[in-house]
């Protein structure tokens, strides 16, 4: 039985990376391309992801112009628009073919070119001041080593809520310049 570097006994499949390296609790990472399905949805940062995991979790379902069941993704990836306005997204399988066209107007599908990122990992809840001091610590961190930034924040989940806190797998992502990454 084939296993994930992370998740010995959970199949469900991750969008691919390559680690770059890890320098000071960071990890850098090269992301292949992928192809994301999204919904922008208002909301607290707390809410919003059950208010868009519902509508994508029905596209993935068959909800979707080809009736097409497409298997569950990790991580759920969240982008904070503003304080009331969220974009929550799930990976599509690498062997998607062609992203089915959504049935709802409210949901996009896109491909996302390869991108490379600095991410930190932390277990726990997710509550909207213990994320933003991860955001927080990782903007520092980057700003210290002179990394640039080149994009919005993404925030991912890669396990169901009713998995014990403890056991869960989140993380602050943010796009970066490969080129400005200090060697390690």
């Amino acid at each position: 039985m084939p296993k994930s570097r992370d998740r010995p006994v959970d199949m469900t499949e991750e969008a691919k990376y390559t680690v770059m390296g890890r320098r000071d609790g960071i990890e850098f990472r090269a992301y292949d391309p992928h192809v994301l399905v999204s919904v922008t949805v208002p909301g607290s940062f707390e809410l919003a992801p059950n208010y868009g995991f519902s509508p994508l979790v029905r596209y993935i379902s068959g909800e979707n112009l080809a009736a097409e069941k497409i298997a569950m993704t990790a991580p759920v990836f969240h982008v904070a628009e503003s304080d009331s306005k969220h974009t929550i997204s799930f990976v599509l399988p690498r062997d998607t073919s062609a992203a089915p066209a959504p049935a709802r107007a409210d949901l996009t599908t896109h491909q996302v070119p390869a991108i490379t990122v600095a991410a930190v990992r932390f277990a726990g809840g997710w509550r909207e001041d213990r994320v933003k001091s991860y955001e927080t610590e990782l903007h520092r961190a980057l700003s210290s080593m002179a990394v640039k930034e080149t994009g919005a924040v993404m925030f991912a989940r890669y396990d169901p809520p009713w998995k014990p806190g403890f056991l869960r797998r989140n993380e602050v992502l943010v796009p970066v310049d490969p080129a400005t990454i200090p060697p390690m």
